[in-house]
């Protein structure tokens, strides 16, 4: 995708708009009375069978770039591929009746959207939400002195596979499952009236890609505790197994030269810190004074996690250190 955007013909963005070339996690675009729009799109082939359950999933990811913003949504759209000619159409009713229910919990309507026919079915949302002026949060304004929050446990692109493979068992189906679909806005809640330094979501580049994102943009360096990170009860095994995604190995591949691992880690440890993920949690940078309040604030509305993962601190030689 950066070779992509590399290529594209350069454009002239006015003062005040935020598009991808800031890598941040939505596009931004100022109102007449000070506050911000905010924009995201994303969407993704099923990753589980049962299809409501996919279009839960595939509705709190799309949702998930404006809680890592700190904004609010206000609306969705949603878009969606999906074979008729293959499939009863009563499967999309499901999908869509699953991203209805998820966009309830957040408190905003799906007013339309738009469909194609495709040999293999996608679905996601188009979501537009506010942002009041200067409250935005950013993926590049990490701190030195930081610290470095989770707040869901990660290991869902490995049970995705083992899905795939018939290695999950169900309860471990059914705990990703609820993990995956579970909103950031508690998340998000939480963070409100608490000086956070810079956030991002974990999604596709695994947490190792989304917090060396950061850390470059920031122009910062940060330590990482394999042992403090959360992982989802079971991944240990399946990695340890060998059942790991291919876009988790590419990850690790993408971002290894920017990371200096502890060499007590052995290989699918740090294939674990690669997982690509879906819809997963916020990372949260936020000043150590602060972190205290904001864990208690994440136990409070029941976060799935709030883990000090890691620190913070000067530029360095490698963009991640860890132990």
């Amino acid at each position: 995708m950066k070779k992509v955007l590399e290529g594209l013909d350069e454009q002239s963005i006015p003062d005040g708009l935020m598009g991808f070339s800031t890598h941040d996690d939505c596009a931004i675009y100022p109102l007449p009375d000070g506050s911000k729009l905010i924009q995201t799109v994303d969407f993704f082939t099923p990753i589980v069978d049962d299809p409501f359950e996919f279009g839960r999933i595939a509705a709190s990811n799309s949702l998930s770039d404006i809680y890592a913003m700190g904004g609010k949504p206000l609306f969705a759209l949603n878009i969606a591929c999906f074979p008729s000619d293959e499939l009863p159409l009563e499967v999309l009713t499901e999908i869509l009746n699953g991203g209805i229910s998820i966009a309830k919990e957040a408190g905003i309507p799906i007013l339309g959207g738009h469909t194609v026919k495709d040999k293999e079915p996608k679905y996601g949302l188009v979501v537009s939400g506010i942002v009041e002026d200067g409250k935005a949060l950013k993926n590049s304004t990490a701190k030195p002195g930081d610290v470095l929050i989770l707040t869901k446990p990660i290991g869902t692109g490995i049970i995705s596979t083992a899905i795939k493979r018939d290695k999950a068992p169900s309860d471990m189906i059914q705990t990703a499952i609820e993990i995956m679909a579970q909103l950031n806005l508690r998340a998000s809640t939480s963070m409100e009236g608490i000086s956070i330094s810079a956030c991002t979501d974990v999604t596709g580049f695994g947490l190792l890609g989304h917090l060396s994102e950061m850390c470059k943009n920031s122009n910062v360096s940060a330590t990482l505790e394999f042992n403090s990170v959360p992982f989802i009860e079971g991944v240990f095994e399946l990695a340890q197994n060998g059942i790991i995604p291919g876009g988790t190995k590419k990850n690790l591949n993408f971002v290894q030269d920017d990371i200096d691992f502890s060499d007590i880690l052995i290989d699918y440890q740090k294939l674990m810190l690669a997982d690509a993920q879906t819809s997963g949690g916020l990372l949260i940078s936020v000043p150590l004074a602060h972190s205290q309040e904001l864990i208690a604030k994440l136990k409070d509305n029941h976060a799935l996690a709030y883990s000090i993962i890691g620190q913070v601190y000067n530029p360095s030689d490698k963009l991640i250190y860890v132990n």
